[in-house]
């Protein structure tokens, strides 16, 4: 067997991507974590720390003024923002579920419009898919889209819409044919300042409190025919196609809040003593700490082997399993966070259980990964769908 197959392992310029983003996040993102958490509100200096380095983004192609990351180096850079502040890892993470519909559906001017600001950092962009009577069954949306000469009239109100409020700009899905069932939605960019949009209280939340989750309104919002993104009637497959590669991101999260819990939980049992030595000489407490780094390295490796499948399927390949392998690394991913994140708090003990300490929030922000981008209860049937085919 010859010996210079490639290691089966991120390059040197993606370990030197997260050594940057860890430096960062560490610096100018983890000292503000417990605050945004507990005033609820937006993490400003994450923000202005991602754009200052240009990791805001990352995903934007070079040829609309953005780094033009591949999907594993996106996928760390949500992951080590993450691991230090679950809300600001929605920053990138969810710039690239606003604009991935944009990149693969969008006309050439539509993708310049509105994907350089993004990339400079000017705007972000939030997605638009669920509303209160159509959160799994997405395709049972009532928001409407109506051609009216040379522009589009939008009347409906989407829910569970991350980072609204702030966003710029919101990829919507909207029927446009209500007779053709989800061949007829259609997918459009709406701007925040459109007349006719407006958004709802922010939610009250268990955890990710520093990103914003509220409804977004549409009271005969008219926006230009060419805001929409594709041909008329394709809005819910290009929906499903974001979700392919875009679930892959919320695994990343899920690794990232992982990790952080993990790290932290290490650190606290070497100086935690009891019974006169440290506790992280109990058998007991190093086989939970095995287990939690084995599990978690597990869904690292299937997370970063669907973000090659999603970037190699961006550049234009078919990639069979993609549907499969994204579903799996969301769900697994996350019921690792949950886990791991439980067990931290478990080994700190009752100062787990405390603000004192971030591992309760890791938990906290953790939940939300198992529900979001489609619970893990949808993953399993669209991974038994894919293997029954």
């Amino acid at each position: 067997m010859s010996s210079d197959f490639p290691t089966y392992a991120p390059s040197e310029e993606h370990e030197l991507l997260r050594r940057t983003v860890r430096e960062l996040a560490e610096a100018k993102i983890a000292p503000f974590a417990a605050e945004v958490d507990e005033e609820s509100r937006f993490p400003q200096e994450a923000l202005d720390a991602l754009v200052a380095a240009d990791l805001h983004a990352v995903h934007v192609p070079e040829s609309y003024g953005g780094a033009g990351a591949d999907a594993l180096a996106t996928v760390i850079v949500i992951e080590e923002v993450a691991r230090a502040c679950g809300s600001s890892s929605l920053i990138p993470a969810v710039n690239k579920l606003g604009t991935v519909p944009v990149l693969l559906a969008g006309g050439e001017e539509l993708k310049k419009k509105y994907l350089a600001p993004v990339a400079r950092g000017e705007a972000m962009f939030s997605y638009a898919l669920s509303e209160a009577d159509a959160g799994s069954d997405a395709a049972g949306m009532k928001t409407r889209a109506v051609r009216d000469g040379d522009t589009w009239v939008l009347n409906g109100a989407k829910m569970w819409i991350t980072n609204a409020g702030v966003s710029e700009y919101y990829t919507v899905m909207a029927v446009t044919d209500p007779s053709a069932g989800a061949r007829g939605i259609s997918a459009f960019v709406v701007e925040k300042g459109d007349p006719g949009v407006s958004f709802g209280a922010k939610e009250r939340k268990l955890g990710i409190k520093g990103s914003p989750t509220r409804q977004v309104v549409f009271e005969d919002t008219r926006i230009p025919a060419d805001r929409i993104i594709g041909a008329e009637g394709t809005g819910f497959k290009t929906a499903l196609a974001t979700l392919d590669h875009t679930r892959i991101t919320i695994a990343a999260q899920a690794l990232g809040i992982a990790q952080g819990a993990l790290d932290f939980a290490l650190g606290y049992v070497k100086e935690r003593r009891q019974f006169g030595k440290p506790i992280a000489d109990f058998q007991g407490v190093q086989f939970m700490l095995a287990d939690m780094a084995m599990r978690l390295e597990g869904a690292r490796q299937l997370t970063y082997h669907a973000a090659i499948k999603s970037e190699r399927a961006m550049s234009g390949e078919k990639i069979a399993d993609l549907t499969f392998v994204s579903s799996a690394c969301k769900a697994l991913a996350s019921d690792v966070a949950m886990d791991v994140t439980t067990d931290a708090v478990q080994l700190l003990g009752g100062y787990g259980y405390t603000r004192e300490f971030p591992v309760e929030r890791m938990m906290r922000d953790a939940k939300i990964t198992q529900i979001y981008e489609g619970t893990n209860q949808i993953q399993r049937m669209v991974m038994a769908r894919q293997l029954l085919k």
